[in-house]
């Protein structure tokens, strides 16, 4: 399937796929919340034959303040601690429909390209609710812990780093 840049006609698709996704991706109330978090970053949407939207990664810099995330915040200070640069994957959501396709696969090979110049592509995954299959695929994926961080009693995450380049190039 073909990676293409996120168009606004695609938020309705976005949304039911995000929604059907949770929760593995945050919830959003509303297509218009996600939206503002595409508008963001840099979304890129797997599409099928007839350009439907399949699934879809969004990746954040790091320094938007605008993004509320205390998960961007984690990052942004193992960034400072390891003096790194990293672009952040706000979300990869794949439709119930595509799911064993290699999808998010060839999203995150778009990403890789995507986040170039930066030293690292980093995520989270949560571990209360745990969702091991999301572990094995980023681990398979070349992504490795950086650290761990519990939020409340019944939610916490993982947080993984790739690096996409020499690691001295992606120092600033």
């Amino acid at each position: 399937m073909p990676i293409r840049p996120y168009r606004p006609s695609d938020l309705s698709a976005l949304f039911a796929i995000n929604q059907a996704s949770t929760p593995g991706v945050g919830h959003e109330d509303r297509a218009e919340g996600l939206g503002k978090l595409i508008d963001m970053g840099t979304c890129l949407v797997a599409a099928d034959g007839k350009d439907a939207p399949q699934g879809f990664i969004n990746l954040i810099t790091p320094g938007t303040m605008a993004y509320p995330s205390d998960n961007l915040r984690w990052i942004e200070d193992w960034m400072a601690r390891e003096g790194v640069t990293a672009h952040y994957v706000d979300r990869i959501a794949i439709a119930p429909e595509a799911r064993g396709a290699r999808l998010g696969e060839a999203l995150y090979n778009a990403a890789f390209d995507a986040a170039s110049g930066r030293g690292y592509l980093t995520c989270e995954v949560n571990t209360d609710p745990d969702n091991p299959g999301s572990h094995r695929f980023h681990q398979r994926l070349g992504f490795t812990e950086i650290g761990e961080h519990r939020y409340r009693t019944d939610y916490a995450v993982r947080f993984y780093a790739r690096p996409l380049e020499d690691a001295e190039a992606g120092r600033p």
